[in-house]
């Protein structure tokens, strides 16, 4: 193994310098959407917005802007996507889409059906032989390179329904390993195919030691709840006692800064976090080195990309866009301003509004990191506070002493005109007063909106502690409760009165 070990090392190092030599820029974004509607110029799609005409003028980007309206899931559902699922071939993409990935997305929100080509499937591949040879950068021996890499995703079984199937993206993908890579990811399809969350869990608990893990992907909440069951379970001081080979940890999905301390815990060496984008409508970017901020977004990997600036003049206070025609390219952004991304992929999904908000730390270099989410940010007079602010209080709050657990989440009080915060146990014997206070103050040097509402017209914010595991105990009241299943940080409304009809009842 350690000759294998030896052999993939090298082949990454030549994977590196070979990806890393060409410099990617706005040019291959407009050659990317060239290839896209020059794919779908027959669609119906492509027939109804005149690709072959567009395609034979200058100004594509331009041209494509004006004409093609940016449309969220329900819109482009209704107009497009619903042709797609019932079976019509060459609606949005040519051919007949085959696969749709169930997105998980929040607790409670109902699930979408994302098309999966087989073009995209070709582009995740791609993309992760990249990020796989990035690993390149941490230099790490040859045992890391001759370990498994662990999954912790969700079932790979498919519903067939007519003619097409659906079920958790990772279940999709699963289907399409190359064979030469199964050997080498764990689980195998029996677990991977468990449909209930816990009987997965407890069967990765099971295999554990029979596995040599150099690599865990997933979402925080979940991989570290899996690993610390490991170290319960065997009775081990760390998790390297088992999996002496993991040294990275490619996460996702929500804010990991909450989970780094529980995962230092049960760690006796360091682990490298890499940051991933990777969404049931594509893989969008991934963090090259865990000492630069943010993730380089894949310019070049069948997706096109646009970005509109997150404030009054395109969206609404309940985070409706107003504007949809002055989406900015990749050339035309700035460092520091959230914005929500717009995609085009080679699926058929055109100018669709993702929900998440993304911000640049690095425009030369197309770094960026998840900010936070259209629907997902507190603005009930005026506060405007993003999902990241919320995150940085949090972390400013918990940077001299722990204070509160990694989980919680906010309901907006209309009545009382507050922030209601919740939040699990850390130590039974924190004064939750002074906490919300500290986190009040905090949120205020973050943010002159939230600081000029609170002196004016929000009251002071409220918090009740709720016991450890509550919130995953929420989460499995939910059908869709799964590895990819998040608790919305901010309710809405009919959140709102599950979560707190929930906490009378439990």
């Amino acid at each position: 193994m350690k000759i294998i070990g030896k052999l993939i090392k090298k082949t990454a190092a030549l994977g590196y310098k070979r990806i890393h030599k060409k410099r990617i820029n706005a040019h291959h974004q407009t050659s990317v959407l060239w290839d896209l509607m020059s794919t779908a110029k027959n669609t119906q799609f492509g027939v109804y917005h005149r690709f072959s005409e567009k395609l034979k003028r200058k100004e594509l980007v331009r041209q494509f802007q004006e004409e093609v309206p940016i449309q969220d899931y329900e819109a482009f559902h209704t107009a497009w996507l619903s042709g797609t699922i019932d079976g019509q071939t060459d609606r949005t993409w040519p051919g007949k889409i085959k696969y749709f990935a169930l997105s998980s997305g929040t607790t409670g929100s109902p699930s979408k059906r994302i098309p999966v080509s087989i073009e995209m499937i070709r582009s995740f591949q791609k993309s992760s032989v990249r990020q796989y040879a990035s690993m390149h950068i941490l230099d790490l021996d040859e045992y890391f390179f001759s370990a498994s890499g662990l999954a912790v995703g969700g079932s790979s079984k498919l519903k067939k329904v007519g003619t097409r199937y659906e079920g958790d993206l990772s279940g999709i993908l699963k289907k399409h390993t190359s064979i030469l890579v199964k050997p080498i990811t764990k689980p195998n399809n029996k677990i991977a195919g468990i449909s209930d969350w816990n009987d997965k869990l407890n069967a990765m608990v099971d295999q554990a030691p029979k596995w040599n893990i150099g690599i865990i992907a997933g979402i925080p909440s979940w991989c570290v709840m899996l690993m610390e069951r490991i170290v319960q379970r065997y009775a081990l001081n760390s998790i390297h006692d088992i999996w002496p080979n993991l040294r990275v940890y490619a996460h996702g999905g929500v804010y990991m800064d909450p989970y780094v301390d529980r995962l230092k815990k049960i760690s006796s060496k360091e682990i490298f976090l890499l940051d991933t984008y990777l969404a049931s409508e594509g893989y969008f970017a991934f963090q090259v080195n865990p000492e630069e901020l943010g993730m380089k977004l894949l310019l070049n990997s069948g997706i096109f990309f646009e970005f509109i600036p997150f404030d009054s003049h395109y969206f609404n206070e309940e985070g409706e866009l107003i504007d949809d025609k002055k989406a900015l390219s990749i050339d035309d952004v700035k460092e520091g301003v959230d914005y929500a991304l717009v995609i085009t992929t080679n699926a058929g999904l055109w100018r669709y509004l993702i929900g998440d908000l993304v911000r640049f730390v690095d425009v030369r270099d197309h770094r960026i990191i998840i900010s936070g989410r259209i629907k997902q940010f507190l603005s009930l007079c005026g506060e405007h506070l993003s999902l990241d602010n919320i995150n940085q209080g949090l972390k400013l709050l918990n940077d001299t002493s722990p204070k509160v657990g990694a989980e919680f989440t906010i309901v907006v009080d209309k009545v009382n005109s507050r922030h209601h915060w919740f939040f699990e146990v850390f130590d039974n014997k924190i004064n939750v007063d002074q906490v919300i206070h500290e986190l009040d103050v905090h949120l205020c040097r973050l943010n002159d909106d939230y600081a000029s509402a609170r002196k004016y017209n929000l009251n002071q914010p409220i918090a009740t502690l709720v016991p450890e595991g509550t919130f995953y105990r929420f989460m499995e009241t939910f059908a869709k409760f799964g590895s990819q299943t998040k608790m919305p940080r901010v309710l809405n409304d009919k959140q709102s009165s599950d979560w707190l009809s929930y906490l009378k009842q439990d």
